[in-house]
């Protein structure tokens, strides 16, 4: 019998790793799990929100970022890099890090196969833990359709959209997101 011992890693050790590393890695609480690349579609739809919330958040106090900087969630010892981000005025910083944040008020993820059920699930429940978020879209890459979630004082809201024409009232940033902008150049089928 051959016993196997998994690596843990401190923080420091992974922010080194991470510096230097041609792919990006989330950080879960001592494991290092590498994130797989993304498709074409999921970057046309992430390029397209990150466009569509930059133009018309434009000369506002909200401030969207692309998935190149990471959140770091300290009630689990997380680092993890979500699609989008928008804050409400400056970014806070984890520290002297100036590549950890710590309070968005909107998360976007783009949904992967290998990627949907733990963005759904494990990450949204550690998302919930950050006292600024307010608002989590959910995005499909092969189909038109939208979660939204929105922080309530019951508790979290689920609205769907699936339709085209239609626009997804975003109440944490004052605007409306029309689903033509986020799947804009994607052929389906």
């Amino acid at each position: 019998m051959i016993t196997t011992v998994e690596r843990r890693y401190n923080l420091d050790e992974y922010r080194a790793i991470e510096k230097k590393a041609e792919g990006r890695s989330e950080y879960r609480d001592g494991e290092i799990v590498p994130m797989p690349g993304g498709s074409l579609k999921h970057s046309r739809i992430g390029r397209n929100i990150l466009t569509y919330f930059t133009s018309i958040l434009r000369d506002t106090q909200f401030e969207p970022i692309n998935n190149d900087l990471r959140l770091w969630i300290p009630t689990h010892r997380r680092g993890l890099y979500p699609d989008m981000m928008v804050f409400e005025g400056e970014p806070q910083l984890n520290g002297d890090r100036h590549d950890e944040v710590l309070n968005p008020i909107l998360i976007v993820e783009v949904l992967s196969p290998s990627t949907a059920n733990y963005d759904r699930e494990s990450k949204f429940r550690m998302y919930r833990s950050i006292k600024s978020f307010r608002e989590y879209l959910l995005i499909e890459q092969d189909e038109p359709f939208v979660e939204r979630y929105s922080k309530q004082t019951q508790g979290w809201l689920l609205s769907e959209f699936n339709d085209l024409e239609r626009s997804i009232p975003l109440e944490s940033v004052g605007i409306e997101l029309a689903i033509a902008e986020i799947y804009r150049g994607i052929v389906f089928g």
